[in-house]
C-alpha cells in the first residue's frame, strides 16, 4: 500500500513538473514569435536600402569636408601673407614721408620696385582665389568694410568710402579680412554749430 501511495505521489510530481515545463515552453515560443515578427518588420532588401542610404550620406559628408579643406585649407596662411603686403605699403609711406629722400631719383626707383613687388603679390593671390575688395567710391557695406574715420565731404553722399586705410580681401566667396576705410559725411555749417552752442549755453 505504501509503495502504491509513493508511486502515486511521484506520478503527481511528474505531472506538476511537466505542467511547469510546458508553461515555460509556451512562454519561450511566444518570445521567439515576437522576435520573428520584429525581424519580419524590416526585410533584407529594406536593410540593404537603409545601409546604402547611410553610406551615400557618409560619402557626401566626406566629399563636402574634402572640398572645404581644399578650398579654404590655406585660409590662415593667406591671412598671414597679407601682412607682407601691409608691410610693403607701410615701407612705401615711410620712404615717401622722408624729407631727405623726397623728390630724389633713388626714392623714385625704390617706389617703382615696391609697386612691382606689390602688384606681383596681388596677382599671385588672385590666381589662388584671393582677391582685393573694391572700396573707393563704394557705399559702406558692413559685410565687407569697417569704417575707421569720417571725413567731411559735401561732394559725396554720406557713407561713401573716400579713403582706404587698409585693403580688404576675399578668399573665393569668404571674407578673408574687411577693408578699413574712411567714409564721407556732410560738413557741419558754422551757423548750425553756433546755434548748437547757443542752445547748450541757454541750458
Amino acid at each position: 500500500m505504501e509503495k502504491d501511495q509513493n508511486i502515486n505521489t511521484e506520478d503527481q510530481n511528474n505531472e506538476v513538473k511537466k505542467t511547469g515545463s510546458e508553461e515555460q515552453n509556451e512562454e519561450m515560443e511566444k518570445n521567439y514569435a515576437k522576435k520573428d515578427e520584429e525581424i519580419k518588420e524590416t526585410t533584407p532588401q529594406e536593410k540593404i536600402i537603409e545601409l546604402e542610404d547611410k553610406l551615400a550620406r557618409s560619402f557626401a559628408e566626406m566629399e563636402n569636408q574634402r572640398e572645404d579643406a581644399f578650398s579654404y585649407g590655406g585660409f590662415a596662411f593667406a591671412k598671414e601673407t597679407l601682412n607682407l603686403i601691409d608691410n610693403l605699403e607701410r615701407s612705401k609711406q615711410i620712404l615717401e614721408n622722408d624729407d631727405a629722400l623726397k623728390n630724389s631719383e633713388a626714392l623714385k626707383k625704390t617706389l617703382e620696385h615696391f609697386n612691382i613687388i606689390s602688384k606681383d603679390m596681388v596677382s599671385i593671390l588672385s590666381k589662388n582665389g584671393i582677391t582685393p575688395i573694391d572700396s573707393i567710391g563704394k557705399k559702406l557695406d558692413p559685410n565687407l568694410h569697417q569704417a575707421m574715420i569720417e571725413i567731411d565731404d559735401d561732394q559725396k553722399e554720406p557713407g561713401t568710402i573716400v579713403q582706404e586705410i587698409q585693403k580688404g580681401f576675399m578668399m573665393k566667396d569668404r571674407l578673408l579680412r574687411p577693408s578699413l576705410v574712411g567714409v564721407s559725411k556732410k560738413t557741419e555749417k558754422k551757423d548750425e554749430k553756433s546755434e548748437e552752442n547757443k542752445d547748450i549755453s541757454d541750458i
